[in-house]
């Protein structure tokens, strides 16, 4: 059993534009229609050949409350009121024209709103033919010698085109020339004389360089759009009188009245370009015929009234010239009959329906609806350009809406690159129109920033050029030759009437006999003429083989030179170009290299910055380590020679103290030795003691002859230091004896800044009550470092204290009566009027802080 076979896979068929890389943007082009009334507002401005301003009119100033802007336009080139339709056709249509002639595409558009004068720019008017009969002309002019015979193409249902021979050619012209009511328009009428201004042209156009050896068919075909319908309008409907015709509303239709066509419907060939399938297409020998076929179709066209024109295009047109070319044989003769030799090109000219504002048209009904159709036709053209820019610029893929209108599915294929594209944008300056031109620019805007991409130049045949003249140079069959031959049997007198009615009829042969001979002396006088005339021909013809000979060997020596200059310039050359390889090997070398070496640059770079980051790190740590040290240093340094400082001091305290002890006991010693002996002295009662207490206020000095204590202010043991002092504005003022003062500060309510940064002390006066009712003050006292933000900060390192306490009636005893000493002497408790009245030492280094010693003489034994 064989295996079963696979279905090879599509290829996907290959676009002609896809072929090149190369794209031009869409032409767009401008044309500015001269105003109908000289007294009109105008809106829009010529600035330069290539741009337009628009001025916002009197009234939309006036709404919009005086805020508007003049804005400007660019476009490839703007014709202005002046521009005639001849100087127009040669900027826009004529390129067209040549690269239909060369087998390719074009699709010409124009665009505006109602009344902007495009139907006018595309047909014209008698006296000045637009730019359809212009390209007409200009197509006849450069092919017409070089037609097929009529049928020698015939167009198929599927958007090509088949080659018959010539023998088939000449039965259908007999069939169809047999017909009552021909399709085709016969060469041999005369010109309506309703359009022959239009195609009246003065100026002769042709193209260059037209390929002689093929031949050409033109085949035209007109179409419009309405309500997003296709319909033809080259159809001849049949009418068929015995069923009846229906109408829209089921209801039959007189026999007399109109049938209208029925819509057409998009298809898709083979090389997936887009075309009406079933539309008429009709070949044309001349202008004449093929604007005579136009002109039957724009009377089909849909025509209405309005309220902003008299005869306002409901519908796009479309006019199609197809240009079909085959090649000639080796021969020169006859058409070669290959149907892949077959080359067709198209140019579309389309006039689209102009946008318009329901508000401004008034229509209603039919008319609205139409209205409507036609402004989605465009609004869907205008989305289809917006996604085709932003495609290309921002490299997007977004899908195109081709499909949701007939008019740019129809013409997809274009801008997908099988043709050039140019759009006319046609303004009309009026004021009124404002706001409709101020859409249209911004269209025009967009559609001129697409590009599409550049047809392909058609394939070479591989058949030798000239051989269309060298068959007639060796006397072969020229194109007019059977109608060389219809003349010449013209002339020769006519045979008279041949049939014998009766046997004794003896004129009708002798008059056939006489007309015979004359045909013959005049067939052997043509004769006689010919051979004279074809011997002096021949002799021309020597004489020019001869002028030819010597031409062609001068131009073999000149080709032979030239080639030999050809030969050393090659040699040459291929040396530049071994050189430039060479080169070109070194260059990539040393691209390498240098890609190389670059590459451990930027390594040995990075290597470098990441060690300088490391150094840089540690050099930061090490200085905040060196700082931290410093401060830590300083900070122990200080706080020894504080240490040290207080130490000395206690020490120098301490000593003064003892030598003032040493002092008091010397000096009452001294009083005991030089006073002489007295009774002792009766100690009072208690109640007379408590009686006495009582009555005094203030305990006398039991020493009468001790001189009173003088006011004196405690000195700070770092006077040497600046101090900030520190006083709240809701301490109280005591009246103690003692009281804080350190020279040379600064007094402040409230720590600040300024001050700490001028001072290396602090000295904080805080208040407080004690739990016996009395005001405390407490000195709390600190050293300023500063900061290493720049700011400063307080470290407290000690605190004194300093209260006030009232005597009266609170004397300290161990009890009411103090017992006896068991060594017989007296306790030395006193009571406070006696200790405070002696001496006030502080001791240094005592444990309970700033603390007191009293000393007091101690008390005789009783006896």
């Amino acid at each position: 059993m064989k295996p079963a076979r696979t279905k090879t896979p599509r290829k996907p068929p290959v676009k002609k534009g896809s072929q090149t890389s190369l794209k031009d943007p869409v032409g767009v082009y401008c044309r500015v229609r001269p105003l109908s009334l000289p007294e009109q507002e105008c809106c829009i401005e010529v600035i330069s050949n290539t741009t337009v301003q628009l001025h916002p009119p009197e009234g939309y100033r006036l709404n919009r409350n005086g805020d508007y802007k003049e804005t400007q336009y660019s476009f490839k080139q703007v014709f202005g009121t002046h521009t005639t339709q001849k100087e127009l056709f040669d900027v826009v249509a004529n390129p067209l024209v040549d690269d239909l002639i060369h087998g390719k595409n074009g699709l010409l558009f124009t665009y505006g709103v109602t009344g902007s004068g495009k139907t006018h720019t595309m047909t014209g008017s008698p006296g000045e033919g637009g730019l359809l009969p212009r390209c007409l002309d200009m197509l006849f002019n450069s092919i017409g010698s070089f037609q097929a015979k009529r049928y020698v193409f015939k167009s198929n249902d599927r958007n090509s085109m088949d080659i018959q021979c010539e023998v088939d050619a000449l039965l259908e012209r007999q069939k169809r020339e047999a017909t009552p009511n021909p399709k085709t328009p016969s060469s041999k009428r005369q010109v309506d004389p309703e359009f022959a201004d239009m195609i009246n042209v003065q100026e002769f156009c042709k193209a260059e360089e037209v390929d002689e050896d093929s031949v050409y068919g033109v085949f035209v075909s007109y179409i419009e759009i309405y309500n997003n319908y296709i319909y033809d309008l080259l159809e001849e409907v049949p009418f068929d009188p015995i069923k009846p015709k229906w109408n829209s509303c089921s209801v039959p239709m007189r026999n007399t009245d109109f049938v209208p066509p029925q819509s057409k419907l998009l298809r898709e060939d083979k090389n997936h370009n887009m075309y009406v399938a079933g539309c008429t297409e009709v070949e044309v020998k001349s202008t004449e015929e093929a604007f005579e076929v136009f002109w039957r179709g724009q009377k089909k066209r849909r025509i209405a009234n309005t309220h902003l024109n008299r005869e306002s295009s409901r519908s796009h047109s479309v006019f199609n010239i197809k240009l079909v070319q085959a090649p000639l044989d080796a021969d020169g003769d006859n058409v070669l009959q290959e149907k892949e030799q077959i080359t067709i090109s198209q140019l579309s000219l389309v006039d689209l329906a102009g946008s318009e504002r329901t508000n401004r048209t008034k229509a209603e009904g039919n008319r609205l609806r139409e209205a409507g159709n036609i402004n989605q036709s465009l609004m869907t053209l205008r989305t289809c350009m917006e996604v085709l820019r932003e495609n290309q610029t921002y490299g997007t893929n977004k899908m195109v809406p081709y499909r949701d209108s007939k008019l740019t599915h129809l013409f997809k294929n274009y801008f997908d690159g099988e043709g050039k594209v140019r759009l006319i944008v046609c303004v009309n300056p009026k004021a009124e129109d404002y706001e409709e031109s101020l859409q249209v620019m911004r269209f025009a805007e967009v559609t001129q920033e697409v590009e599409v991409a550049r047809p392909t130049d058609k394939a070479i045949s591989g058949l030798t050029p000239g051989r269309r003249y060298r068959n007639q140079a060796r006397g072969g069959p020229v194109g007019d030759e059977l109608l060389v031959s219809e003349v010449v049997l013209q002339s020769f007198p006519p045979l008279p009437s041949c049939e014998i009615l009766d046997i004794n009829d003896e004129q009708t042969l002798p008059r056939l006999i006489e007309a015979l001979e004359k045909r013959h002396h005049l067939r052997q006088m043509m004769i006689d003429e010919f051979h004279k005339q074809s011997i002096t021909f021949k002799a021309l013809l020597q004489e020019f083989d001869n002028a030819v000979l010597n031409k062609e060997n001068y131009i073999q020596g000149k080709l032979s030179e030239k080639q030999k200059v050809i030969s050393g310039q090659k040699s040459e050359i291929e040396r530049l170009e071994k050189k430039n390889k060479t080169l070109e090997y070194k260059v990539e070398i040393l691209e390498k290299t240098t890609t190389i070496y670059e590459e451990d640059k930027r390594n040995l770079q990075q290597e470098l910055e990441t060690q300088n980051q490391k150094l840089q790190q540690q050099f930061s740590d090490k200085r905040r380590l060196e700082a931290r040290l410093q401060g830590m240093v300083t900070e122990t340094t200080m706080k020894w020679e504080k240490e040290c400082e207080r130490r000395v001091a206690a020490k120098q305290l301490e000593m003064q103290n003892k030598l003032w002890v040493k002092d008091e006991k010397l000096k009452q010693l001294k009083a005991i030795v030089i006073e002489p002996k007295t009774e002792r002295p009766e100690r009072p009662s208690r109640e007379r003691d408590r009686e006495k207490a009582t009555r005094r206020s203030v305990s006398p000095s039991p020493v009468p002859n001790v001189a009173p204590v003088r006011l004196r202010h405690r000195r700070s043991r770092s006077a040497g230091d600046r101090w900030v002092a520190h006083k709240p504005a809701s301490n109280l003022q005591t009246e103690t004896v003692m009281q804080p003062q350190v020279p040379h500060a600064i007094t402040v309510s409230v720590a600040n800044e300024k001050a700490l940064a001028k001072c290396e002390k602090y000295m904080l006066t805080h208040q407080e009550l004690a739990s016996d009712g009395e005001i405390e003050t407490k000195l709390i006292k600190g050293d300023v470092y500063k900061t290493r933000g720049g700011g400063q900060s307080v470290q407290f390192t000690e605190i004194e204290t300093l209260k006030q306490e009232s005597p009266t009636g609170r004397k300290r005893r161990s009890s009411t009566i103090a017992p006896a000493q068991p060594d017989g002497t007296e306790s030395e408790w006193t009571d406070v009027e006696t200790r405070c009245s002696v001496a006030v030492e502080m001791r240094a280094g005592s444990q309970l802080g700033p603390g007191y010693q009293h000393h007091a003489q101690p008390k005789r034994k009783k006896p």
